[in-house]
């Protein structure tokens, strides 16, 4: 396989794609970042909301167990205390979960963040650069001496639009049969020049 082009436009064109589609997916990945930061802030009230419960219930025990000890009605006031200090679980528990949900949230975030231009890459360059690599990669094995030039303007005969086969012979098939060596090379150039290869040099 050839990754690029040996035709210097089309080679500098192809690493500046690549370069392109490189700086998409480390964009990407800095905005997800920044995405995943930005949401876990969202979780703040849910830290906070924890935090009170968990004062909240610790100086309800504190009094529950001072109350406790008060002769004759000890008990009485500490039941209520205690079913206070429940309810303050209850919030410790609400701010957890609200942290939690955020937290997932924000990981889904960035992961859909990071995939989607993953996946338009996947499916639009990549494709595209591998193809290319492996038509330059299967084209360069034949490309060895003038003699292989045969393959290649018989293939541009077949793959190339008519109006320009024309401006290179009005009878480019017949050329091509009584081996016309500039006809078959100057064929030969435009199938070449589509995988972006150069012919060898004459002599």
């Amino acid at each position: 396989m050839r990754p690029y082009a040996r035709t210097p436009w089309r080679a500098a064109r192809q690493v500046a794609v690549d370069l392109l589609a490189v700086a998409l997916v480390v964009g990407a990945v800095w905005f997800a970042r920044l995405v995943r930061e930005v949401t876990l802030r969202l979780a703040e009230p849910g830290r906070r909301l924890a935090q009170t419960g968990a004062d909240l219930g610790e100086n309800l025990r504190q009094a529950a167990n001072r109350v406790g000890d008060l002769p004759l009605v000890g008990d009485d006031v500490r039941a209520p205390l205690d079913r206070a200090g429940q309810a303050a679980a209850s919030l410790v528990r609400a701010g957890q979960e609200q942290q939690v949900v955020v937290g997932q949230l924000a990981d889904l975030l960035a992961v859909v963040v990071v995939a989607v231009p993953v996946l338009v890459l996947l499916v639009t360059w990549l494709p595209v650069r591998l193809r290319f690599a492996r038509r330059a990669g299967a084209a360069q094995r034949f490309l060895d001496s003038n003699a292989d030039l045969d393959l290649f303007a018989l293939r541009a005969m077949a793959n190339q639009p008519l109006h320009v086969l024309a401006r290179i012979s009005d009878d480019p098939a017949g050329a091509w049969r009584r081996g016309d060596a500039v006809v078959v090379r100057e064929l030969a150039v435009l199938e070449l020049r589509s995988v972006g290869l150069r012919p060898p040099r004459v002599g």
